[in-house]
């Protein structure tokens, strides 16, 4: 590793959902993620460096959306967009796209947190897995969320996971 090269923080990841109150209600109670600012609503302006911010992401064609702001247990921040002008269907599955397709939790209780998330509308996309079946008690599953955002669940670590070589025979 060169002298001005270190491994980044991850800080946050933004979704965007059809209805972000049950969105909040859903990631809250299902993935015990907490609320840091509550739904509110951001109006196109120029007159604050929120509302010039937003014009340089989302450029112009937009008046209004709301955001809600969220937290895992470890500092990871969840970022919530609802646009009015958003088409409500889930997202296509394709990650043979470049691009970001997935991201994952961790959970030792990978079979409950799959449970409750099927009981609050979302979907088991595989069965779950083992990574080192009868050897290590590593688990995996894909799953997704009522809206249809894919996510991953581990049951352990990442580095506890692949510092063993998951693909070794």
């Amino acid at each position: 590793m060169s002298k001005n090269s270190y491994p980044r923080r991850f800080s946050h990841i933004g979704i965007t959902v059809p209805n972000i109150t049950k969105a909040v209600q859903f990631y809250e109670e299902v993935m015990g993620w907490y609320v840091i600012m509550p739904p509110s609503k951001v109006q196109k302006e120029s007159d604050t460096a929120i509302g010039v911010m937003c014009i340089d992401v989302f450029g112009e064609d937009w008046e209004t959306f709301e955001i809600a702001h969220m937290s895992t247990s470890d500092g990871i921040g969840i970022e919530l967009f609802s646009f009015p002008q958003s088409i409500n269907t889930k997202p296509e599955f394709n990650p043979f796209n470049s691009g970001l397709f997935h991201f994952c939790v961790q959970d030792p209780d990978i079979e409950g947190l799959t449970e409750k998330i099927v009981a609050y509308g979302g979907k088991q996309r595989m069965p779950i897995r083992e990574y080192y079946p009868g050897e290590k008690p590593y688990k995996m599953v894909y799953v997704e969320d009522p809206f249809g955002v894919v996510f991953e669940i581990y049951s352990h670590s990442y580095e506890l996971t692949y510092s063993s070589g998951a693909y070794q025979e």
